[in-house]
């Protein structure tokens, strides 16, 4: 089975419990390993201000994760996500040669410079 690369994040309700979180974010990654994934790395934003509500809360716990996995993972992983009363939003997104080749030059600090853009510096000069 030819599995992929993904990068998928997701904000949970920002009224849980740290233990909750914690409980939230397992249970995200076992059910992509369980469906024959492999987590590569998990980046736990914390709590960020919305830009806007949503479903009634001005901001959320965001879960950032990349992984590798069969494309039928991703149906059942959505799909618990959608259905999770305490996840708010996610968006998974399948990344090609392009971007996997970005993502691998990032790891491994040999970005070219081109890519590093401080972005608060440039919205300043607008």
């Amino acid at each position: 089975m030819k599995k992929f690369f993904y990068e998928m994040t997701y904000i949970l309700n920002p009224v849980l419990e740290e233990e909750q979180y914690s409980e939230l974010v397992s249970y995200v990654n076992k059910l992509i390993e369980n469906n024959g994934g492999e987590i590569v790395e998990i980046e736990e934003w914390g709590a960020k201000k919305l830009v806007y509500e949503m479903k009634g809360k001005g901001s959320g716990y965001f879960v950032n994760l990349y992984f590798n996995a069969p494309a039928e993972a991703i149906v059942v992983v959505e799909r618990n996500l959608r259905i999770h009363d305490n996840v708010m939003r996610y968006l998974t997104l399948k990344y090609d040669a392009k971007m996997l080749r970005h993502y691998e030059l990032k790891k491994k600090g040999e970005l070219p410079s081109i890519f590093d853009i401080d972005i608060e510096e440039t919205a300043d000069e607008d």
